[in-house]
C-alpha cells in the first residue's frame, strides 16, 4: 500500500482492507437493478472512508484533519445505512452482512473519537497525528 511506517498505519489498513470487502460484496450482489443501485452507493461511501483517511493524514492544517476526518465519519456512517438497508430489502442476509456492517460501525465509532480529539486538540492548539 505504500504507506510511511508509524501509528496511523493500521487504520490505513483497516479502511483499506474494508474498501476492498465493499468491493468485493458489490461484485457479488445480485444482478438485479435494486441490488445495483444500493450496491453502487455502498461501492461509492465504503471505498472513500479509506482514501478521505490518507487525506486527512496529510492535512495541512489541524482545521482541515478535522474537516476530513469528518468526511470519513459521514462516509463509514453512510455505508453502514447502505448495509442496513440490503439487509432490510433482503437483498442479502443480515448473517452475511453482519461482519461487515460491524467494521463499518467500528470506523464509524473511530472517526467520531478522532474528531473529538482533534477539536480538543484544536482548542487546546496541538497538532493531530495519523
Amino acid at each position: 500500500m505504500g504507506a510511511k511506517p508509524g501509528k496511523g498505519d493500521d487504520l490505513r489498513a483497516r479502511t483499506y482492507a474494508f474498501a476492498l470487502r465493499i468491493l468485493r460484496l458489490w461484485k457479488a450482489l445480485p444482478n438485479h437493478d435494486d441490488a445495483l443501485v444500493l450496491g453502487k452507493q455502498l461501492l461509492r461511501c465504503g471505498t472513500s472512508v479509506g482514501a478521505n483517511y490518507r487525506s486527512a493524514c496529510l492535512a495541512k492544517s489541524p482545521k482541515d484533519f478535522l474537516n476530513k476526518i469528518r468526511i470519513c465519519l459521514e462516509e463509514a456512517d453512510e455505508s453502514c445505512y447502505w448495509l442496513n438497508l440490503l439487509i432490510d430489502a433482503e437483498i442479502l442476509s443480515e448473517a452475511k452482512l453482519q461482519p461487515l456492517l460491524k467494521e463499518a460501525h467500528e470506523l464509524s465509532a473511530i472517526m467520531t473519537a478522532s474528531a473529538n480529539t482533534a477539536e480538543k486538540n484544536i482548542a487546546s492548539s496541538k497538532s493531530p497525528h495519523c
